[in-house]
C-alpha cells in the first residue's frame, strides 16, 4: 500500500486533493488539525492506496449506509443543479459503492470450507434427523455459545432437507439457517418532511460517542449529507471535548443541551440539514431514573430513529437485561460494538430472537470512520458459525 499525506484549508479541500493524486480507491488512514503560527489551522489527511488500485475498506464499510430509496434526493449544493442531475449522482454513487471490491462483501460471501472426508463403503441411507455430522454440527453451535432450544432449531431445520443434506454442504446448509434468523435492516433516508433524528442510547462503555462520530463523519464525507449533532451527555468528562474535535475536524455544526427544554431549539437550528445525530449520555441499566432522565430529553422533540448500542463481549443475561430496560426508549434498531473483542459470538443470534428488533450496524474498533460495517445476516451467520470476526 502506498501512504502520502495531503493537507488543505479545510478537511474537504483536502479530501479532495487526495482523490485527485491517488484516485477515489484511496482509504483515509486518520486526520488531524495543524495549529500554525498565527492561530491560523489546518486539515491533514493521511491516505492510503492498494498498489494494485484495488478498492480499498474504507468505501465497504459504507455499504448499505443508505438505500437506493426512489425518495432520496442528494442535497443540493447550488441552485443550478437540477433534480435529473440529482439522480443521476446518487446513482453513480449507488453504483461505485455496491459495485466496489468490498471486502465486507467478500467476508460475507465467504462459506467455510469443509474438511475432506476419507471414502467410506457403501454409507447408509440417511435417516430423517440422523444425517452424519449433524452432532459435530450441533455441539459447534453449542461451542459457539448459541442456546440450545435455537440449536435445536436449527438441527430441525436441517432435517428438513435430509435428502440434499451432505457431509459437503452441510456447513453451507447451517449458515443459510442461522442467515433466516437474523434480522437486518438497511439505513433509509427521505427528505419529506424535514430532517431525519437518530439517537443513540444505550449502557456506559460501550463505545456509543465512537460509533456516532462515525456514522456522522460517514453521512458527511461520503453522502455529502449536511449533518447536525446534538449531544446531551454533558456529564461524561472529556466528551463534548471529543465530539467538538471531531465536529470541528469535519466541518459538522454542533450543539449542546444542558437542559430537555434545550433540545426543540437547537433541533430547530437544524431544520435545514439531512441527518440529526443526538448522542445521550451512556446510563446503567439498573438505573431506572437515570435512564428516564435521558427519555425526558428525547420526549421533548420527535426521534425518527432510536438505535440501542451494546458490546458484543457481554454475557447474554446481560444483553437480556439491557434490552428489557432500556425498551422504554422503544429502540428501532441495534447496534454491537468491539465485535474485535468478542471471542464467541452465539449471543448476538441469541438476543435478536428474543427481541426480535433489527441488527443495524456493527463496530469493531476505535479508527472513525473506518471501523464500522452496515449490519449484513449472511456475514454475521459466518461470523457466528466459525467464531472468525476477521474471515
Amino acid at each position: 500500500m502506498q501512504i502520502k499525506k495531503f493537507t488543505g484549508n479545510t478537511l474537504k479541500e483536502a479530501i479532495e486533493i487526495m482523490k485527485e493524486e491517488l484516485g477515489d480507491s484511496a482509504i483515509v488512514l486518520s486526520t488531524q488539525v495543524i495549529e500554525g503560527i498565527h492561530d491560523e489551522k489546518s486539515f491533514e489527511v493521511t491516505a492510503g492506496v492498494e498498489d494494485d488500485g484495488a478498492e480499498g475498506i474504507t468505501e465497504s464499510v459504507f455499504d448499505q449506509m443508505i438505500s437506493d430509496d426512489e425518495e432520496y434526493e442528494e442535497p443540493q449544493r447550488n441552485e443550478e443543479k437540477n433534480e435529473s442531475e440529482f439522480a443521476g449522482e446518487l446513482q453513480k454513487l449507488t453504483d461505485k459503492i455496491y459495485g466496489s471490491s468490498s471486502k465486507t462483501k467478500a467476508k460475507a460471501k465467504t462459506k467455510p470450507k469443509p474438511k475432506p472426508k476419507k471414502a467410506s463403503p457403501s454409507p447408509k441411507k440417511p435417516v430423517k434427523g440422523k444425517v452424519r455430522n449433524y452432532e459435530k454440527v450441533k455441539d459447534n453451535l453449542l461451542q459457539r455459545e448459541i442456546e440450545e432450544p435455537l440449536v435445536d432449531s436449527i438441527i430441525d431445520q436441517l432435517s428438513k432437507y435430509n435428502s440434499f443434506v451432505g457431509n459437503d454442504s452441510i456447513d453451507n446448509y447451517v449458515i443459510s439457517t442461522i442467515e433466516s434468523m437474523i434480522p437486518t435492516d438497511n439505513f433509509k433516508l427521505s427528505k419529506q418532511g424535514g430532517p431525519k433524528t437518530i439517537a443513540l442510547v444505550g449502557p456506559t462503555g460501550v463505545g456509543k460517542t465512537t460509533c456516532i462520530a462515525k456514522l456522522a463523519v460517514i453521512s458527511k464525507i461520503l453522502h455529502n449529507l449536511e449533518i447536525g449533532l446534538i449531544t446531551i451527555d454533558t456529564y461524561r468528562l472529556g466528551a463534548l471535548d471529543q465530539l467538538k474535535i471531531l465536529a470541528e475536524i469535519s466541518n459538522i455544526e454542533f450543539l449542546v443541551a444542558y437542559e430537555p427544554s434545550d433540545l426543540p431549539k437547537l433541533v430547530s437550528k437544524f431544520k435545514k440539514k439531512n441527518l440529526i445525530f443526538i448522542d445521550t449520555v451512556g446510563r446503567s441499566q439498573k438505573n431506572r431514573e437515570l435512564l428516564e432522565n435521558i427519555n425526558t430529553f428525547l420526549k421533548a422533540v420527535k426521534v425518527d430513529e432510536t438505535f440501542l448500542v451494546m458490546s458484543s463481549t457481554v454475557t447474554l443475561k446481560t444483553m437480556e437485561d439491557i434490552t428489557q430496560k432500556f425498551d422504554l426508549f422503544n429502540y428501532d434498531g441495534l447496534i454491537f460494538t468491539k465485535m474485535d473483542e468478542a471471542i464467541e459470538y452465539g449471543n448476538i443470534l441469541n438476543i435478536v430472537n428474543k427481541v426480535n428488533v433489527p441488527i443495524k450496524y456493527l463496530t469493531n474498533g476505535q479508527v472513525i470512520p473506518d471501523d464500522i460495517i452496515a449490519a449484513d445476516s449472511e456475514f454475521l451467520a459466518n461470523v457466528i458459525y466459525t467464531g472468525n470476526f476477521n474471515q
